[in-house]
């Protein structure tokens, strides 16, 4: 993930939740008090956020130190510990918020990437998020997927086309939309993947067609149609399935032989997964 990207929301959600002061430790604690605190794991799933919480912490308190005991990634049960940190007592609890929102949304989202990579995971099909993230928490909602197991969609709008039914439709058909596209990528010296949503089989075939194209997004196929759009592309593009796939129907889904799914679910409807920072 971009460095400077974390810097920025890291300083932008610590003047949301700090403003001038984290009044209520400024006027409870002494300034010079040190302290320790861990943090309790109090579910069971796959953690997420740690690297990150280190540069909220530093970015608070550049003296505070953190001692790791397990890393990103890693399986953990209610009653881990996942690091401690020592040093000023203010400044810890300046940073505790912060650190619990990203951590526990991240976990939820890596845990979750997790459990539907297994369900897949004797299939060759590749787990894809998407854009449906919270507005500037991109960066951290796609670095949880990658811990979790799974691969980053395209970041934004900027870094590859997708044309989906709407710009179909806007565009005037298929045919007008890829030879617009592919017009434009040349006319401005872009080097982009081309991804297009089919809606139905003869959209597919229309698809193909054209030529040209990375992978074709089969969008709220049922399972017999895709396994029949799947056959007709072979091997000219690759195939992605879409559409509120849930961990109901993934499994069935990637053995239709689609090479990627896609889950808006992995960030944008799961829980928190349960983190608490504690005074040691």
């Amino acid at each position: 993930m971009i460095e400077k990207d974390l810097h920025n929301f890291i300083k932008n959600a610590l003047i949301e939740d700090v403003g001038d002061g984290d009044h209520s430790s400024l006027g409870s604690i002494p300034k010079n008090t040190i302290n320790k605190a861990h943090l309790l794991v109090k579910d069971n799933g796959i953690i997420a956020g740690i690297k990150l919480a280190i540069m909220i912490f530093k970015e608070v308190d550049s003296t505070l130190k953190v001692i790791q005991n397990i890393n990103d990634g890693d399986k953990v049960s209610f009653g881990d510990i996942a690091f401690i940190v020592e040093g000023n007592s203010i400044s810890i609890l300046t940073a505790e918020r912060l650190v619990l929102n990203c951590m526990q949304h991240m976990s939820a989202i890596a845990t979750k990437t997790n459990y539907l990579n297994s369900l897949i995971s004797d299939t060759k099909c590749k787990l894809l998020d998407t854009r449906k993230t919270i507005p500037l928490n991109r960066t951290i909602e796609k670095w949880a997927v990658r811990i979790g197991g799974g691969i980053n969609h395209r970041f934004g709008l900027y870094d590859m086309i997708m044309i989906k039914d709407n710009h179909i439709d806007f565009a005037g058909g298929i045919p007008q939309a890829i030879n617009k596209t592919k017009q434009y990528l040349s006319d401005h010296n872009k080097n982009l993947d081309i991804i297009i949503e089919a809606r139905n089989i003869d959209e597919v075939k229309e698809i193909l067609a054209q030529g040209g194209i990375k992978r074709i997004l089969l969008d709220n196929f049922d399972c017999k149609t895709t396994r029949k759009a799947v056959e007709i592309i072979g091997n000219k593009c690759q195939s992605e399935s879409s559409g509120d796939i849930t961990e109901q129907t993934i499994s069935e889904y990637a053995r239709c032989g689609v090479d990627f799914i896609s889950v808006g679910r992995l960030t944008h409807s799961v829980s928190n997964f349960n983190l608490s920072l504690k005074a040691i």
